[in-house]
């Protein structure tokens, strides 16, 4: 998701993610395990991941995206590395942005950036308006985030997660997760 009209005010407004305790420790355990630092800049990139470039064709966008399986690990530490080179624009991603009909997101929870393999919403509260622009489309949109929501997905080490968003971070997500369904925002 783009954040040219919305800076960092949400991290800034001290807007977190909240991660279940329980699995927090898995979270940031894997995060380290599978990632080398940057000497340079202090970025964790993953081994053999590359920055791919970024898909600007909404016919593309627009297809819904299919499971991804544990042979598309790659693909979540490659929307890692893209993610970081766009840093400076972008604070989430999905796979179709990166070319690759899947179902994986990254979101970045101001620390830490969270890979998300077949995510699902499970529920959502607070339903309000927005805008939104996408870093694969010119310009800003309207839409309807919830405030708060839960998602289920599958880490790296394929077990399954729930993590509680609100704020920035759950808007983020769902920007994302509207990726996969091929609705284009």
């Amino acid at each position: 998701m783009r954040f040219q009209r919305y800076g960092i005010e949400g991290i800034a407004r001290g807007e977190k993610a909240e991660i279940l305790p329980e699995n927090l420790t898995r979270l940031q355990a894997g995060y380290r395990s599978s990632f080398k630092r940057c000497s340079n800049c202090g970025f964790e990139g993953g081994k053999g991941s590359m920055v791919k470039q970024i898909v600007r064709d909404v016919f593309f966008l627009g297809q819904k995206s299919e499971p991804a399986t544990k042979e598309d690990l790659q693909v979540g530490r490659d929307l890692q590395d893209t993610l970081h080179a766009n840093r400076d624009r972008c604070v989430g991603m999905a796979a179709n942005m990166i070319g690759v009909k899947k179902n994986i997101i990254v979101v970045n929870m101001g620390v830490i950036d969270i890979v998300m393999f077949n995510p699902v919403l499970v529920w959502g509260n607070g339903l309000y308006e927005t805008e939104e622009g996408c870093l694969s489309l010119d310009g800003i949109r309207k839409t309807k985030r919830y405030k708060e929501i839960e998602v289920e997905y599958l880490d790296f080490d394929w077990k399954k997660q729930k993590i509680k968003l609100k704020d920035w971070p759950a808007q983020i997500a769902q920007h994302e997760l509207d990726h996969l369904l091929g609705k284009v925002i």
